[in-house]
């Protein structure tokens, strides 16, 4: 039975921002929600080698498919999946190779060096135009330069930070972040693994926050670490933070904030979803599920909005000009409905 349960016609009006945030949130996972959401993950972590590589610490492995993952920014996934169809992604070995006879420029010899890259993939230009012909950087076929700078960021800092052992560095600071009792026990932990890799160039919290979740989640095994931390994450990006504003969530919570890193401040999205998945007791949708399960919420709130997904709401069904006239939404007669822009 769920904590929240979602208003029937003709029940009083709703009491609080909270309680209609709750109300809307938990009848989007109802219709969205997929209860294999975990089965799917590990199938496809599985299905790159991803499960075994965790449990032989391989840390090429992990790198090639976290440099996929991190590479859904900026671009629709459709568009950025294609591009790796027909040309690949930056590995762990080519960068290594590349790196093995310790390029002239500096900004490669370690992470702590490798800033102000500045590589442009159109223009061929870079912050050491003297070195450019023999520097590896650029040598990837990756879909624009700040790929590039970010393949090399990650690689030198598993390779500098992480002593070129992920899985045994998410391990560290997982316990190093944990704190038993503490009621910041959650956020501590999310942020001992995000907050480092945030220094990354390049990387967003959104694909940051996405990419660890699936990891965590998907190959956490029996790591109690690694499947908290990973359930509690949550990726914002334009479908969900659209939602929240078309639905009247971030109004009625006196959230509203333009989509980015707001989105992850106190107040913003991550937190709005994260504490209406307290009010939400996912077991309802799989009994192995965690009782609260931020990452599934928001994963059905994604589901609900994206064209691979239910495609109900987004920006070509709703003309953001105005208010949305979609009445076979199931929430249309209780959502806010208000205009994007």
């Amino acid at each position: 039975m769920l904590q929240h349960e979602t208003r029937k016609p003709g029940h009083p009006p709703f009491t609080s921002g909270d309680d209609y945030a709750v109300d809307l949130i938990h009848s989007i996972c109802c219709i969205a929600g997929c209860p294999s959401f975990l089965d799917a993950l590990r199938s496809n972590l599985r299905h790159h080698g991803v499960l075994k590589a965790v449990a032989a610490h391989d840390t090429a492995t992990l790198f090639d498919w976290l440099m996929r993952a991190l590479s859904y920014q900026g671009i629709a996934d459709a568009v950025a999946a294609g591009y790796m169809e027909r040309h690949g992604a930056a590995t762990w070995n080519e960068i290594a190779a590349g790196l093995e006879h310790f390029p002239a420029c500096v900004k490669l010899h370690s992470y702590w060096q490798f800033s102000g890259c500045r590589y442009q993939k159109a223009a061929g230009t870079c912050a050491e135009p003297e070195l450019f012909s023999n520097c590896p950087l650029p040598r990837h076929q990756l879909r624009n330069g700040h790929l590039n700078q970010l393949a090399y960021s990650l690689f030198l800092f598993i390779r500098d930070i992480a002593d070129g052992d992920l899985v045994g560095w998410i391990d560290l600071r997982l316990a190093e972040a944990d704190e038993p009792g503490s009621p910041q026990r959650l956020l501590r932990l999310r942020e001992g693994l995000i907050g480092p890799l945030r220094h990354v160039y390049g990387v967003s919290d959104k694909v940051l926050n996405m990419a660890c979740a699936d990891l965590l989640l998907g190959a956490g095994g029996n790591r109690l670490r690694w499947l908290e931390a990973g359930a509690s994450m949550v990726a914002i990006d334009t479908l969900v933070h659209n939602l929240l504003h078309r639905t009247g969530i971030l109004k009625r919570l006196k959230a509203c904030h333009p989509y980015g890193s707001a989105c992850y401040r106190p107040g913003g999205c991550a937190d709005i979803i994260s504490n209406a998945a307290e009010a939400i007791d996912a077991r309802a949708f799989n009994k192995r599920f965690p009782q609260s399960f931020p990452r599934f919420v928001q994963h059905a709130i994604w589901r609900y909005c994206a064209q691979s997904g239910l495609g109900v709401c987004n920006g070509s069904k709703i003309d953001d000009e105005r208010r949305c006239e979609n009445v076979y939404c199931r929430l249309f007669s209780r959502c806010d409905r208000i205009a994007l822009r």
